[in-house]
C-alpha cells in the first residue's frame, strides 16, 4: 500500500512523465497487490478470509481517491482484466452491508479534488 499513494498521486500530475510514471506505479502496484490478494485470502472474500479485517480496511481506504485518479486520467486502473481478485474485492468491499452506507461518493470525492487540484495544477504551472 506504500506504493499505491505516491503512485496515484503521481497520476494526477501535471507533467506528462510524470503522469506517466504514476500511472505505470500504480499498475504495478495494484499487480502486487493482486498478488498479495491471492496469497493472503485463499479463496475467500476478503484479505483475511470471509470478513472485512483490518488489512481490508487500509487498502478501502484508497479506493474513492483509485477512482478520482482513474477519472482523472479517464482510464482504469483497477480492472477485471489485469487485477480480476481485487477487482471483484473492491466491489465486495464497497458493497459490504457495515461499509456502502459510509463509502464516500465518488462523484463527490471527484468534486472536493477538482476543487482542491485544479488550483494547485494552475498555481504551479505559472511558478514553472
Amino acid at each position: 500500500m506504500y506504493l499505491l499513494r505516491p503512485a496515484l498521486i503521481g497520476t494526477v500530475s501535471i507533467e506528462r512523465g510524470e503522469k506517466k510514471t504514476g500511472i505505470q506505479e500504480a499498475q504495478k502496484a495494484l499487480s502486487l497487490l493482486e498478488d498479495a490478494f491471492v496469497k493472503c485470502s485463499k479463496g475467500k472474500a476478503f484479505f483475511g478470509g470471509d470478513c472485512i479485517g483490518y488489512l481490508d480496511m487500509a487498502l478501502g481506504c484508497f479506493l474513492g481517491w483509485l477512482r478520482v485518479s482513474e477519472k482523472f486520467n479517464s482510464l482504469k486502473l483497477l480492472d477485471e482484466a489485469n487485477t480480476p481478485n481485487l477487482f471483484r474485492w473492491a466491489e465486495r468491499f464497497c458493497t459490504d452491508g457495515a461499509l456502502k452506507d459510509v463509502m464516500p461518493q465518488n462523484e463527490k470525492l471527484f468534486e472536493f479534488a477538482e476543487k482542491v487540484y485544479i488550483p494547485m495544477r494552475s498555481s504551479s504551472s505559472q511558478v514553472n
